[in-house]
């Protein structure tokens, strides 16, 4: 691997853009490849377009000093990272149409000695099938080039200092594409890089997040019957947590984000027969959110049955986990979207949005939100919800354990 290759991150997302940033922070050239314009306009002005801390200030420096550039087509370079979406379909089957039309994007450019790694989340078998489009197209690459499959495992909000310092699984489709992709991430990561083969890489991956979906999932099913005991979950939890071998997650709205909610399904689609508690747990956190609908409804038509007028109701967040903007998978939203959908009256309050930016519904403080709803639903804990003063007489809905005033 040379001391400054050129890279070309193909996707400049939440991981794409960080990734890029943070390489180019070490003086390699780096381009990014998006097929959205305004995309790339942006970070070629030295901005961003999503919400990471410390992002900013980094693609502003890099940019500034020529290290990062941004295009709508890819480039000629050492080494191409492939980091679009990978979601799945209505029948929760993966969908692999932006990771195969990004491979086919670079094959024009691919030459002896090139390094394509696939950072998206992928199927068991995804990284072998990209190299065989790869040589049915250009035949006399076969041997020439490497690849290899590295998943990210990243915390949003945490990203740019978890992809320095998170431990690695980096697997090759042969041991020497293994080996370059190690070397390549040594220039930017200080955690440990572990060598595997691609397949168990990509695997890897899935079976991070299902093991944390089915955390979650049991979580999520202690909040549903402690409220048919007529027990406090918190407590519950907090107390059952002082056993010094438990560790019970935080219930919630749901679960949601690119990863929990989605990787699951990977392994349940292709392993159908053996992933019996991995669908289990999905099913539970998906009736979750239901769950927390009806709830929402109910509160909804005693209101009504007392007033004798339908509630404004306020969603307080909308993002699928506190402290960012990323609406990907939200069950937050979700709820929020079903309910307005169904005719009842529902105003938001998502502090990490900017009020211009998601006009789907109508977006006001925290502070604004509690004084305009009749009924309060916490969705998610972000921070700025906090300390909030809620104003006698109404009806609040606490969903993820928000410490508030009440009135």
């Amino acid at each position: 691997m040379k001391d400054k290759p050129v890279v070309n991150i193909i996707g400049l997302g939440y991981i794409g853009l960080p990734t890029a940033a943070l390489i180019a922070s070490k003086k390699i050239p780096v381009h990014g490849t998006d097929i959205n314009e305004d995309v790339v306009r942006t970070i070629n002005e030295g901005k961003i377009h999503i919400v990471e801390p410390d992002l900013a200030g980094l693609v502003k420096h890099v940019v500034e000093k020529g290290y990062l550039q941004a295009h709508t087509t890819p480039v000629k370079a050492d080494v191409y990272v492939i980091a679009v979406p990978t979601p799945v379909r209505e029948d929760y089957s993966p969908d692999l149409t932006y990771v195969e039309q990004a491979v086919r994007n670079i094959i024009p450019y691919l030459e002896e000695g090139n390094l394509i790694i696939i950072e998206s989340t992928s199927p068991v078998g995804t990284t072998e099938k990209m190299e065989e489009i790869i040589l049915e197209a250009r035949p006399e690459v076969d041997g020439k080039i490497h690849m290899a499959y590295c998943p990210e495992r990243v915390l949003p909000g945490k990203v740019l200092y978890e992809l320095v310092h998170n431990d690695r699984a980096i697997g090759g489709i042969d041991e020497t594409s293994t080996e370059k992709a190690i070397d390549f991430y040594k220039h930017f990561v200080k955690g440990e890089l572990y060598p595997t083969n691609a397949r168990t890489a990509e695997m890897v991956k899935l079976v991070e997040n299902a093991s944390r979906d089915v955390q979650i999932a049991f979580a999520n099913e202690l909040s549903l019957i402690s409220d048919e005991a007529g027990i406090d979950v918190w407590e519950l939890i907090e107390l059952a947590n002082k056993h010094p071998r438990v560790n019970i997650l935080r219930p919630g709205t749901g679960v949601g984000g690119h990863c929990i909610a989605v990787d699951p399904w990977f392994i349940i689609h292709d392993y159908s027969d053996k992933a019996r508690l991995i669908r289990t747990a999905r099913e539970i956190n998906t009736y979750k959110t239901l769950w927390v609908i009806e709830k929402i409804k109910n509160a909804a038509l005693e209101f009504e049955r007392l007033h004798g007028r339908k509630p404004r109701i306020a969603a307080m967040g909308l993002a699928f986990k506190p402290d960012i903007d990323d609406l990907r998978e939200s069950p937050a939203l979700y709820v929020a979207r079903v309910l307005k959908g169904e005719g009842f009256d529902i105003i938001a309050s998502e502090p990490n949005l900017n009020g211009n930016t998601y006009a789907e519904f109508e977006l006001k403080s925290p502070e604004q939100a509690v004084r305009d709803a009749d009924i309060i639903a916490f969705l998610v804990a972000h921070t700025a919800f906090k300390g909030l003063e809620i104003p006698e007489g109404k009806t609040v809905l606490d969903f993820v354990n928000v410490p508030v005033s009440l009135g």
